[in-house]
């Protein structure tokens, strides 16, 4: 049974199921693909590749029952009033003059509502339950798309999203004002477009009450992926692990910290991928031993090895993977112990992903067993107590096991590490560990050696997690294999 929006060739007309009047789509291009213009992109029925108008307007509804719920535990007046939800897009920004860096929606924004231009905002309405959707896009201006190409303009925008009621994003502080006793949701700190913020959102903020935050519950619902959510984080670790294994069957020697970045680049684009998800950590040698080294401009000598931190976004959905080899194609013994030592725990930490496990207790028991291999590689004494061990693994591993992951590479910060994980939640697992070539306190033929080995997991409820990043070259034997380019 077809479900959202159907296109019908011949008429070039959407029907929604249950007898809604149908709208017409636009025999044009639009502000972002559409069934009509890319159908290799987008099939009947979605808004954005592999996301349908029935998603994207259960989102809301699951949205607008949050709401209702803590409004009924703030009491009668709360659960009597007037709510209403504003978000707003971003803007274009700009480098320098009237040149634009390449736009990115506001996650939060895309995620309830499809829609990819900028200049837009969303408002959902209602006494008690804000399920009434409005959006408001930018009009249509013949002389601007000769420069920035085409908008959708209201008809598009209704006919891409399935939210019947569009207007012009001129009105959209009119209609604000004219919703009297509400209760606003809002996040303007700091502002997703703030010249949209100080035009339209100020003097309605001025006016009334203090808004309460809609970040935290539309981080809640975001953390919980939906099977459609789930296939598109697939895909972009699957194209990510082929850009790793056709980055490391570039390695032969001397290499330039660029080149890598580049060939990393180009293989993630030219297999499926929007973009990079970040700008990519390239580092060789000792340099891995930054954390957030990207400066990626120095050569990485014939023996040492490369940590490569990247990811790509496809659809509106990222990967992160970070992988530690040889540039010469093989291990040497020392690199090879540390290796190993590091893809021990990295395994251990991956099966305590389930269900009501929070990732800080991944954390503390990655922490344990990185004390462990500290004593086992000789880089801490037999004889050191815990508290100087669990001291130390900090100090070798500064960051964290891992961090929620989705639409954003840290996505959901409103959501604590400690909370149990549930069953479609996404995160990375990565440790690492970190011997700067200054370190007299570790053994000679470790220093100047870091290591991370990441993955990207989705919780499931049975036959544990699913390792999104799987196709990427970890152990030993598989990395120097695809070093060599079988």
């Amino acid at each position: 049974m077809c479900v959202g929006l159907i296109l019908c060739p011949c008429r070039r007309i959407s029907v929604k199921p249950g007898g809604l009047k149908p709208k017409a789509v636009p025999s044009r291009y639009l502000g972002q693909p559409s069934p009509f213009t890319h159908p290799h992109l987008v099939k009947p029925g979605e808004v954005t590749p592999g996301i349908s108008q029935t998603e994207y307007e259960l989102r809301r509804h699951k949205l607008a029952s949050l709401i209702e719920a803590q409004a009924d535990r703030l009491g009668p007046s709360a659960s009597s009033s007037n709510h209403v939800v504003v978000l707003l897009s971003h803007p274009t920004r700009y480098m320098t003059n009237d040149i634009p860096y390449p736009f990115h929606q506001n996650q939060d924004f895309l995620y309830l509502s499809g829609f990819l231009e900028p200049d837009s905002a969303l408002v959902l309405h209602g006494r008690s339950r804000p399920d009434q959707a409005t959006l408001f896009v930018p009009r249509r201006d013949p002389s601007r798309e000769l420069w920035d190409g085409p908008r959708s303009g209201r008809d598009g925008a209704a006919a891409l999203t399935g939210i019947e009621r569009v207007h012009s994003i001129e009105e959209l502080g009119v209609v604000l004002k004219s919703l009297k006793g509400t209760q606003l949701w809002y996040d303007g700190s700091p502002p997703a477009h703030p010249r949209l913020h100080q035009t339209h959102l100020l003097p309605v903020l001025e006016a009334g009450p203090t808004p309460r935050s809609l970040r935290p519950l539309v981080h809640s619902l975001r953390a919980l992926k939906s099977p459609s959510e789930v296939a598109l984080m697939q895909e972009a670790g699957r194209i990510t692990a082929k850009a790793f294994r056709r980055t490391m069957a570039l390695s032969k020697g001397d290499v330039d910290e660029a080149v890598l970045f580049a060939k990393f680049d180009f293989e993630n684009r030219i297999h499926g991928a929007n973009f990079l998800a970040y700008p990519p950590v390239v580092a060789g040698g000792n340099r891995a031993n930054t954390l957030h080294y990207i400066n990626n401009n120095q050569i990485i000598k014939d023996g040492e090895m490369v940590l490569l931190d990247g990811g790509c976004e496809y659809f509106g959905y990222v990967s992160d993977i970070t992988r530690t080899w040889p540039v010469n194609g093989r291990f040497s013994p020392a690199q090879a112990e540390l290796y190993e030592a590091v893809l021990e725990v990295q395994r251990s930490c991956l099966s305590l992903c389930s269900p009501g496990v929070s990732l800080d207790h991944i954390y503390s028991t990655m922490l344990a067993l990185l004390g462990r291999q500290l004593k086992r590689l000789g880089i801490l004494k037999a004889a050191t107590s815990d508290a100087d061990v669990l001291k130390a693994a900090r100090r070798y591993c500064p960051h964290h096991v891992g961090h929620y992951l989705g639409m954003d590479v840290h996505d959901t910060p409103e959501l604590s590490r400690s909370q149990p994980l549930q069953p479609g939640m996404a995160i990375t697992v990565e440790p690492g560990l970190y011997i700067c070539e200054d370190n007299e306190q570790a053994p000679r033929h470790l220093r100047g050696l870091g290591i991370r080995i990441e993955d990207d997991v989705v919780i499931r409820d049975k036959g544990g997690p699913l390792i999104l990043s799987s196709d990427t070259p970890k152990t030993v034997a598989d990395v120097e294999e695809a070093c060599s380019g079988r």
